[in-house]
């Protein structure tokens, strides 16, 4: 595939920096002084309330696919918590996993692993593309998104950064205060809260981000199909323990809008689930199931990612950058 016409990708420095920062400090969990046992339950709580609650059912299910609806209050609810995992705007969000799913795994997919890997993983956050700051692409596939108010003040404002260090502080805030009182001494406010802040925040955001990621990566990547969709997209089982229902993306591929995900009685969908009992509460309804479909079932419903590999060329990283605004219906 050519790349002549392409433009060069410029690094996006100020992610890097917060990406490496991010990492650098979550590393700290290793380190005793910062160990608490509540630290810990904080890290695999956060998982659910801001991993799940907020990219998968706010980010992915509601705002990118429409597979439910709910009350404002309870949407920006849930988006407010996907700020909380600083995987960008929820337009920004919204934007790019629409157009993947457009072309996924050709040129134009924002981050196809037939480029490589890591661009899959995360290259491709970290890299600038040009098209993809133009107000063309948020008019393609974000629009409904920016005519909320709300989400439009996080384009116009850096809110979202705001946003999560304020989170930051009350984890710490939290834990200090508790830690004081439980102890009876500063000091040991200043470690629990230090604690809160390292494993309820630093660690569980990279975490957060990798398990995301690896919806990009791994699941296009290993695993089987259930459904010819004319792309890569795997149904990868560990993805679809970490990412509590995500990792069946061959499912979602093949029936997009539906917010069932697991499609055979082994796949199990948390996220599924717990959207049915948010609509069992009277909290959301118009919840989509599958429709059945259009896809023709695969041949191999169990087929590994090195088994039958698609006859497509490598894509460039360049080529994958490159925009296109034919119809995204």
């Amino acid at each position: 595939m050519s790349t002549t016409n392409a433009r060069p990708l410029a690094v996006l420095w100020n992610y890097v920096f917060i990406i490496f920062l991010v990492h650098a400090l979550g590393l700290l969990a290793i380190v005793p002084w910062f160990f608490s046992w509540s630290g810990v339950a904080l890290w695999l709580i956060g998982q659910i309330v801001f991993g799940t609650l907020g990219i998968t059912v706010g980010y992915h299910r509601l705002l990118t696919h429409r597979s439910f609806a709910c009350g404002k209050w309870l949407e920006h609810a849930f988006a407010t918590l996907g700020i909380c995992c600083m995987q960008d705007t929820p337009a920004r969000w919204v934007a790019f996993h629409r157009k993947h799913h457009q072309y996924s795994d050709e040129p134009q997919d924002p981050h196809s692993p037939l480029v490589d890997f890591f661009w899959s993983h995360v290259g491709w956050v970290v890299l600038e593309k040009p098209e993809h700051r133009q107000i063309g692409f948020y008019e393609r596939y974000a629009r409904d998104i920016l005519q909320d108010s709300y989400y439009l003040s996080m384009e116009r404002h850096v809110k979202g950064m705001w946003i999560y260090a304020v989170h930051a502080v009350l984890y710490y805030l939290a834990g200090l205060a508790i830690g004081w009182a439980w102890t009876g001494n500063y000091l040991g406010g200043v470690q629990l809260g230090a604690s809160w802040l390292v494993w309820g925040v630093l660690l569980r955001t990279v975490t957060v981000w990798h398990v995301t990621w690896s919806v990009n990566s791994l699941s296009h990547i290993w695993g089987y199909q259930n459904y010819d969709t004319g792309d890569d997209s795997k149904n990868n089982w560990l993805v679809g323990i970490l990412a509590v229902g995500e990792g069946w993306h061959n499912n979602h591929h093949a029936d997009q809008r539906s917010a069932r995900h697991g499609h055979k009685w082994w796949e199990v969908d948390g996220t599924y689930g717990i959207i049915r009992a948010l609509e069992f509460l009277g909290l959301v309804w118009d919840v989509v199931p599958p429709t059945g479909s259009t896809a023709k079932p695969s041949k191999k419903t169990r087929e590994t990612a090195a088994s039958s590999p698609r006859k497509l060329a490598p894509v460039s990283a360049e080529t994958a950058g490159q925009m296109s605004f034919t119809s995204a219906e």
